[in-house]
């Protein structure tokens, strides 16, 4: 079981906003969100919306291209969680470790109706980083594959894992099914009260962890209420159809990959097409072309690249491609616009609200921003010293986290003091309520006395070199604190390139990198973020 310690509320004397405030400021009413819809285990809203859109509708379209209905979702959760149960007790985590697809949603399903915790695993982070993982949710078996770590090339993975947990693969448990299992299902899926746990909605319903980039990986203890809520909001926010068709390459142990693409699409009757890895483009634009796809979920890194690979038209049926997890450039916009007449939605979240925090709609789309806050959100920005018209963004609402468990104090889940969570993301929000992200608050160098942003020398990069990935990180500068490098897979890039750029665009020198170096290609994480541990590291090994 994972305990929660106790919560130690605090006093904020700044005037907090709400949504309702930045609403009525602009003269727009807030769309409804139903937070009695989120009042439920996960497992048990899987239930109704096969009930809602029944039980022979397709839901759900894997990277081999079989198609999975509700039933078939439902049925094969029930067996296989009554199966996986043994061995395992009410409120323990279980590890997952799949790529997206129906095998992961499915167990995911399959641990949480019988009261087990799933555990996402970023099996991208290698056998250090998941054992961390393992002894901060204190989790002793892991769900796999054995498809997965063939194809994947991941069998010396799953043997050191196999010193520290559990490795239990997906095909064995089917090929031994009991009897009992099979009735569980059988009686399950009509029946859900008799066979299923019923978890209060403000307990875990899963564990996610944080990529680590500032720091020791955290896990994020997220309720049934978090995601159900999360997904009313962007329910209220977007127009969704159940004649849509979801694409999601985005991993599911990434919250943006799995709350707003496996468990929404699921919820609203919308077919989710999965695809196991971001890291093919030529293949998902394909798929995209094939499947019919209307809404595509992305980042800026990967988006980009499927623009690059498909052919003319590949992307045409989308209505919607929506991207979170990092800054969307103005580069990638010209070029969906350009090639597939497609307008980008970029939207802002964090894993600690489920994660969706904001977002661009439809007829409500400003370039530069996120957008605006999701329904049942409060936020206030906290002053930051050195950058005037904005502030720290603190957040509160029903998709905000039960809390952080710390490798420190395993098993442990330490709630947001009063509900409010810092996000650490410097933010101007304008008077119609749209929000920019200024960057995060460790993103800043200080040079000179004076602040500047790392995220707008990436931009300035982008815009001069915009067929290129750049990274930008500050490092100690005994002259003047600190000093800027920029790391890109230009081999052509020239620092006076960029003075000139700079100049005739009025951005301060100040803003310039000190050095350029050169590397094949810029490290990102599994989620498409930049991973900026190993920028730091490339850095550091070229001044060596």
């Amino acid at each position: 079981m994972l305990p929660s310690a106790g919560k130690a509320p605090k006093h904020f004397g700044r005037k907090t906003l709400t949504v309702a405030t930045i609403a009525a400021a602009s003269g727009e009413e807030t769309l409804p969100f139903d937070v009695f819809q989120a009042r439920k285990s996960v497992f048990l809203a899987l239930t109704e919306a096969r009930s809602r859109y029944g039980g022979d509708r397709a839901a759900i379209v894997d990277g081999d291209e079989r198609v999975l209905t509700y039933d078939e979702v439902v049925r094969a959760a029930l067996a296989l969680g009554h199966a996986l149960k043994k061995g395992t007790k009410s409120g323990d985590a279980v590890g997952i470790m799949l790529p997206t697809g129906a095998g992961a949603v499915i167990a995911f399903f399959a641990v949480s109706a019988f009261g087990r915790i799933p555990a996402m695993l970023n099996f991208t982070t290698g056998a250090a980083g998941i054992r961390s993982a393992l002894a901060t949710g204190q989790i002793r078996r892991i769900v796999t594959a054995h498809k997965f770590v063939e194809l994947g090339k991941l069998e010396a993975l799953a043997t050191e894992l196999s010193k520290t947990a559990e490795i239990v693969y997906l095909e064995d448990v089917r090929e031994k099914l009991t009897l009992a299992d099979k009735a569980a299902a059988a009686i399950g899926q009509y029946f859900p009260a008799l066979v299923a746990a019923q978890p209060p909605p403000d307990s875990p319903a899963v564990i996610l962890f944080t990529s680590g980039t500032e720091g020791d990986p955290k896990g994020v203890a997220l309720s049934h209420l978090n995601l159900l809520a999360n997904v009313e909001q962007v329910r209220a926010h977007l127009a969704l159809y159940p004649s849509d068709i979801l694409f999601n390459p985005l991993p599911t142990f990434h919250c943006f990959g799995l709350t707003v693409g496996a468990l929404m699409p699921l919820y609203l009757g919308i077919k989710a097409v999965f695809h196991p890895t971001p890291l093919q483009p030529r293949e998902i634009a394909r798929r995209v072309r094939e499947t019919g796809a209307t809404i595509l979920l992305s980042t800026d890194t990967f988006i980009s690249q499927y623009a690059r690979a498909g052919d003319q038209g590949d992307l045409n049926s989308l209505r919607l491609a929506v991207c979170g997890a990092e800054r969307l450039r103005d580069e990638t916009r010209q070029l969906l616009r350009k090639k597939y007449a497609i307008e980008l939605l970029e939207g802002y979240g964090v894993t600690e609200a489920s994660p969706v925090v904001a977002a661009n709609q439809p007829g409500a789309n400003r370039p530069g921003t996120v957008g605006k806050i999701m329904s049942g959100m409060e936020y206030r920005l906290d002053p930051v010293e050195g950058i005037p018209n904005a502030g720290r963004l603190v957040v509160k609402g029903p998709n905000v986290m039960l809390g952080y468990i710390n490798a420190a104090n395993p098993g442990v889940i330490v709630p947001p003091e009063g509900g409010w969570y810092d996000t650490g993301d410097v933010v101007s929000v304008d008077e119609e309520g749209f929000i920019s992200i200024r960057g995060r608050v460790r993103r800043f160098a200080k040079i000179g006395g004076e602040t500047v942003s790392l995220a707008v020398v990436e931009s300035c990069a982008s815009a001069l070199w915009p067929d290129h990935n750049h990274a930008a990180i500050a490092i100690p500068d005994g002259r003047k604190g600190e000093q800027i490098v920029l790391l890109t897979d230009n081999p052509q890039a020239e620092r006076l390139e960029l003075v000139g750029w700079a100049q005739n665009h009025g951005v301060s020198e100040l803003a310039v990198p000190r050095r350029i170096i050169f590397a094949e290609s810029i490290p990102v994480l599994g989620t498409g973020k930049t991973d900026y541990g190993k920028v730091t590291k490339l850095v550091t090994a070229s001044a060596a």
